[in-house]
């Protein structure tokens, strides 16, 4: 949900929605040898207005409706002026990701659509596409090397790069 051009995590299950085309390209992507990590910041449980319990049972149904998913590392610090070196922009979701399932980041692709996820791609080495939604935010440290407007198009991108 975005509300006054910032995005808003759904407060239910029943409100979760994948962005269209979701669990297919993320097929694309595991039949062409990828890992497949959902890296996500969950403030609102570290806040309070949130529980963990909601939050999880989201990344079970996730991971019912995409399967080709690897592992979901999930940071639940209540805000940036946290000193957490899990929480995005910080890298530590994906060096963690990176050290269990044995993932060489040099040759990985961090996709989001948040500055947060651009500046933890940069920060662990990745290759960065940022999916902009027009939200209303501070622009990344580093640029992204790709802006696309769906997962479509973000799909597109590293499957031409993988191949080359």
């Amino acid at each position: 949900m975005v509300r006054g051009g910032k995005p808003y995590p759904p407060a239910m299950l029943e409100d979760f929605r994948l962005f269209p085309g979701a669990a297919e390209n993320c097929a694309r992507l595991k039949a062409a040898g990828f890992l497949l990590v959902v890296a996500t910041n969950q403030p609102d449980v570290g806040r309070g207005t949130q529980t963990q319990a909601i939050v999880e049972a989201m990344h079970i149904q996730l991971l019912k409706l995409i399967p080709s998913l690897d592992r979901i590392e999930v940071c639940y610090h209540p805000g940036r002026n946290e000193s957490s070196t899990h929480r995005k922009p910080a890298p530590g979701m994906l060096l963690e990701a990176a050290h269990s399932l044995a993932i060489d980041l040099s040759r990985s692709w961090m996709v989001g659509d948040r500055w947060g996820d651009i500046d933890a791609g940069h920060a662990a080495g990745c290759r960065t596409v940022l999916i902009d939604h027009g939200y209303i935010e501070r622009a990344p440290e580093s640029p992204p090397h790709f802006i696309v407007k769906t997962l479509t198009q973000a799909i597109e991108i590293i499957l031409a790069h993988a191949a080359s």
